[in-house]
């Protein structure tokens, strides 16, 4: 018994990584693979056994699983993001927030015959949407930036705002149970108790947090550990002086913690986004393996017609009503009004809260799971497997992936950004450095500051209508790794390499076979030869090709003085001069070229 267990725990960490990686590699949301595998582990084979297994501690793990995965969430939410966003995306949030809730908390009651408190529970838990399933469904269906942008902000904010929704419906909950008679007076009482006592030790615990970060008192290898374990105590406080206010305490100081002045959280966030998605994967096929085929019949086709509401009537109601007086079209609406994905947090949080409502005895708690996986597996199937076409169909697609993603932004990268951007080709520079951030942002240019490579790009660095990578940094491992990664995202022929050193040349080009980049400009180009030029004074030059005036006399008059870097034709195709492939523009291209001032 002791080494099935052993097997199971160590399988489920093995499975989860899977599912995450196969759904990285084909571009479609982790929960459509983890649901699978714990269908398959679970109901199907009977394999795994979540109550078994995990005995009394399947609470508890739930319970600790979920505060880490508001708490993450919160992170993300600050408020100087939202003030700055969009009239649409605050509607979004706010009003729009309060219709699907309304919308979904009424169907339930009188299709599915639940009470008005469960109803209201389950109606806060389908607000939520989530990053992890809108990022991967964009870059397959790559709508135009206006409605991309939307969605994700969207995603992003709605995570922590829906949890609390959520959370607080809970706590009204159990505030209400238990007392017979008491008046409804007293119950508010009580749930405002849970309220205050959540609200005081989450603030306290992450303006206390706050300082010690700001004030430098404890050592960086400690943050995360240190982050964690308070995480837990603060949980485990806040449950004890008041039943159930755990959870609203770390969605509070997560959100306390990423708006105080002066704090770095972006390790913290990096750190818990790592565990986050170990967590959320595990804890998925954990609650799809408890599923039961016999709670699905229960449900039967209202569960269906409850899904259909969701997708028909409470999204497109919230988008066309919190779009009113918008500059969006009609058919970016109906787009924006069909994508709406429901994720992890609410599988992760109504089975936690069930769980909680089923040892208090409360009818039909028992089916507040398999209800959120029916919406959360329609809604994922139906929009991964329409959504494009009907992109395509409305005309709200990006035509091509014509943009360029480029690692660096650096003065040389910053250079060619320019000159593309000059020819009609989108750029997005992406840098570690905030002076290098800072200017290219002062260019005009669009600029992704944070690391290329990171999770935190993966959730919030913007690829739509991205095509290309050009690695431009000094950095070679960096230019490697960001080779790699996006390899897989945008193909070996779309990714372009720049060698560092020419004393490197041969290292490099190692490096470079292992992700079949193509070396830009040519092998004797250099980043060191470029910024050099540059500093002193090259200039980006564009000529135009004729039958007067053809490649060879381009090169014969301007030397060495030039280094050319890519041909755009007449037809607005462009070429870049590499080192793997010799070009030869043909008439009427027209060369752009780094050009040296003559010697006086």
């Amino acid at each position: 018994m002791e080494q099935h267990s052993i097997i199971a725990l160590s399988m489920i960490g093995v499975i989860a990584t899977l599912c995450q990686w196969f759904a990285w590699w084909v571009k479609l949301p982790a929960i459509v693979f983890l649901l699978l595998a714990g269908i398959i582990l679970g109901p199907l084979t009977g394999w795994l056994n979540p109550d078994k297994l995990f005995g009394d501690l399947l609470f508890p793990i739930v319970s600790l699983s979920v505060s880490i995965i508001l708490f993450e969430g919160s992170l993300t939410l600050k408020f100087d993001q939202i003030r700055d966003l969009q009239k649409v995306v605050r509607n979004l949030l706010t009003l729009g927030v309060i219709i699907v809730w309304s919308i979904i908390a009424i169907a339930t009651h009188y299709l599915l015959n639940f009470s008005w408190t469960l109803s209201l529970l389950f109606g806060a838990l389908m607000v939520v949407t989530g990053p992890t399933v809108i990022v991967p469904m964009l870059r397959t269906v790559r709508p135009n930036a206006t409605i991309s942008n939307i969605l994700r902000w969207e995603g992003i904010a709605i995570d922590p705002i829906g949890a609390i929704l959520a959370v607080l419906v809970f706590e009204f909950i159990l505030s209400s149970q238990g007392h017979g008679s008491i008046s409804l007076g007293h119950t508010l009482i009580i749930f405002g108790q849970t309220l205050a006592v959540g609200c005081v030790i989450g603030a306290g615990a992450g303006y206390f947090l706050g300082l010690i970060l700001r004030k430098h008192l404890l050592p960086e290898y400690l943050h995360n550990v240190g982050t964690l374990t308070l995480v837990f105590a603060v949980f485990a406080l806040s449950n004890e002086l008041t039943e159930e206010s755990g959870l609203l305490s770390v969605t509070i100081m997560g959100i306390w913690l990423a708006n105080m002045k002066d704090v770095s959280v972006e390790d913290i966030l990096d750190f818990k986004e790592s565990l986050s998605i170990l967590l959320i994967s595990g804890l998925f096929i954990i609650l799809a393996a408890r599923l039961d085929f016999a709670q699905f019949e229960t449900l039967g086709l209202a569960s269906i017609a409850l899904f259909l509401v969701v997708q028909l009537i409470a999204r497109p109601v919230k988008v066309f009503v919190c779009t009113i007086g918008s500059e969006l079209s009609w058919q970016e609406k109906t787009l924006i009004s069909w994508i709406g994905p429901r994720g992890i947090i609410a599988a992760a949080v109504s089975a936690l809260f069930a769980l909680r409502l089923e040892e208090m005895g409360i009818q039909q708690a028992d089916l507040l799971v398999p209800l959120a996986f029916t919406i959360i597996i329609g809604t994922v199937l139906l929009q991964g497997s329409t959504a494009k076409f009907i992109a395509n169909t409305l005309g709200v697609a990006e035509p091509d992936d014509k943009g360029f993603l480029i690692i660096g932004a650096n003065p040389v990268a910053r250079m060619i950004a320019k000159a593309l951007n000059d020819n009609g080709y989108r750029t997005r520079l992406t840098d570690t450095s905030w002076t290098n951030a800072k200017a290219a942002r002062m260019e005009g240019l669009d600029t992704y500051y944070g690391n290329a490579v990171s999770e935190h790009a993966d959730r919030h660095l913007d690829l739509i209508g991205l095509g290309q990578v050009l690695t431009l940094t000094p950095q070679k491992e960096l230019n490697a790794l960001a080779g790699l990664r996006y390899r897989a995202e945008f193909g070996s022929n779309h990714v372009f390499f720049l060698l560092t050193e020419k004393e490197d040349k041969e290292g490099t080009s190692r490096t470079n076979i292992s992700h079949n980049a193509k070396i830009l400009f040519s092998s004797e180009v250099t980043f060191s030869k470029l910024a050099s030029l540059v500093s002193q004074g090259a200039g980006i030059k564009q000529t135009k090709l004729s039958d007067s005036f053809d490649f060879n006399d381009y090169q014969q008059q301007y030397g060495k003085r030039a280094t050319p870097l890519f041909a755009i034709t007449n037809k607005g195709t462009l070429h870049f001069f590499t080192a793997n492939k010799k070009l030869i523009p043909e008439q009427d291209c027209t060369i752009v070229s780094l050009v040296q001032d003559e010697l006086e």
